[in-house]
């Protein structure tokens, strides 16, 4: 029979460790005192009201009569939807919704799948040359977009994509960030558990989608909504490839606003039709960001 010991001073070393570490946490939740916590929230709340102002000064403004576009008041009263009427009526404002929600939905799709596939890569396989085909992803990642927005308008041209939706979105399919940032959850995946699929007879490909991918559902979420959102903002090159105003949401704003001349509340009203599905998307899916960057994606 045999026994496993553990010495006496290695458990007596590890003591003055543990005893400073909990001293160091006592330390940090003792400064934290009425007064700072409420300091702290009050800079919260200051910041949070600078950021919302311009957006609910927007919808103030759609919501006032079409006389009473101008006027300071904080609180639109009496409030009226004729400029939203008016937007509904003027322009296709559903069909440019309609076009601008497939078209980001199939971006963020598929920059979720290459990022998916590539981060499986670049996190769990070792093949040559893995470095340098990393710092190639950021170095793609650094050039600005106005370096290879003429090589993609002529490949766009090419390929006779020019005016469609099309040509807005296979420049775009794929996005360094989006492989950075899963590359980055990847690798805090624990390893037993790839392991443990291998030892139990899985392929990559079966590991990555009954393993890796349940287990990352939080982080998958942001990225999407992150690329939903980027692909639904994106202005310089939809104006550039679409020919017809009335195609994507982002043009037509813009087209609107120049044939409307000063007509404030018709435009914060078209404004508002475009501000409307991202914020009802981060309202109701904010919850998947949190656990993004606070659980690196695993549960």
């Amino acid at each position: 029979m045999s026994f496993v010991t553990v010495s006496a001073p290695a458990v007596a070393a590890a003591a003055p460790e543990q005893i400073r570490a909990r001293g160091k946490d006592d330390a940090a939740v003792a400064s934290r005192t009425p007064a700072g916590v409420t300091v702290g929230h009050i800079v919260l709340i200051l910041l949070a009201l600078f950021s919302v102002f311009p957006v609910y000064w927007m919808f103030a403004t759609a919501l006032r009569a079409p006389e009473n576009a101008l006027d300071q008041t904080l609180l639109p009263w009496p409030l009226s939807f004729e400029n939203f009427a008016y937007v509904w009526d003027t322009i296709p404002i559903g069909g440019m919704l309609l076009n601008t929600f497939v078209m980001s939905l199939i971006l963020a799709v598929a920059q979720l799948f290459i990022a998916l596939l590539a981060a499986y890569g670049f996190a769990v396989w070792s093949f040559a040359g893995r470095r340098a085909l990393m710092f190639l992803f950021i170095g793609s990642w650094l050039v600005p977009f106005q370096v290879t927005m003429i090589p993609n308008y002529v490949l766009v041209s090419q390929l006779g994509l020019l005016g469609t939706v099309g040509g807005v979105i296979i420049p775009q399919l794929a996005g360094a960030f989006a492989v950075l940032l899963m590359v980055q959850h990847m690798r805090a995946f624990p390893r037993e558990l790839l392991e443990a699929a291998e030892l139990d007879g899985r392929s990559s490909w079966s590991t990555l989608w009954t393993v890796v991918v349940p287990n990352m559902k939080p982080a998958l979420a942001a990225l999407g909504i992150m690329a939903f959102i980027s692909a639904w903002n994106e202005y310089l090159w939809p104006t550039l490839i679409m020919r017809q105003g009335d195609a994507l949401i982002q043009v037509g704003v813009r087209s609107f606003l120049s044939a409307e001349g000063n007509n404030w509340g018709a435009t914060m009203a078209a404004a508002g039709f475009a501000c409307i599905p991202v914020l009802l998307i981060y309202i109701f899916l904010q919850r998947y960001v949190v656990d993004a960057f606070v659980r690196s994606g695993l549960k």
